[in-house]
C-alpha cells in the first residue's frame, strides 16, 4: 500500500512542478484547444524555439503532452492522464485559464491567428491548426 501512495505522491509532485511555471501554462492552454504545430506557440508566445521545445519536452515527460511529427513539423496535443487525480488536477487547472487576463489574451490570439485568411509571415508554410470549439472536460 506505502508503495502506491509513493507513486501517486510522485505524479502529483511532477504534475505539480510542471504546473510551476508559467510558459508550461500558457503551453496547455493552447493545446486545451487541439493539436498545435511547435511554430505556433513561438510566434504567439514570442519566446525561443529552444525554450518552447524545453518546455514541451517536460510536459512530454510527466504525461499532459504527446507530440507527433509530420514531416519537419512537429505537432503537439494534451493527452488525458490515466491517473485519476492528475486528471482532476488538471481539469481544475484549465478551469482557472477562463478567469486569467493573460490565458484569456493568448487564446483569443492564437484565434485570430489560426482563422485569420492569411497567416503571419513566420508561420506562411506552417499547417493550420484544427481548433477544437470547446474545452476538453
Amino acid at each position: 500500500m506505502s508503495a502506491i501512495l509513493g507513486a501517486v505522491k510522485s505524479d502529483l509532485v511532477s504534475l505539480f512542478n510542471a504546473l510551476a511555471d508559467r510558459t508550461r501554462l500558457r503551453l496547455l492552454n493552447l493545446l486545451a484547444g487541439g493539436e498545435v504545430c511547435v511554430c505556433y506557440f513561438v510566434e504567439l508566445l514570442d519566446e525561443a524555439q529552444p525554450k518552447i521545445s524545453r518546455h514541451l519536452a517536460y510536459l512530454r515527460r510527466v504525461g499532459l503532452v504527446a507530440a507527433r511529427r509530420d514531416g519537419k513539423w512537429m505537432h503537439y496535443r494534451m493527452v488525458q492522464p490515466s491517473d485519476p487525480v492528475v486528471a482532476r488536477v488538471l481539469v481544475c487547472v484549465l478551469a482557472t485559464f477562463a478567469d486569467d487576463k493573460q490565458m484569456q489574451r493568448d487564446r483569443a490570439r492564437f484565434e485570430r491567428v489560426c482563422c485569420a485568411p492569411r497567416l503571419p509571415e513566420p508561420l506562411q508554410h506552417a499547417p493550420k491548426p484544427e481548433l477544437a470549439r470547446v474545452r476538453p472536460s
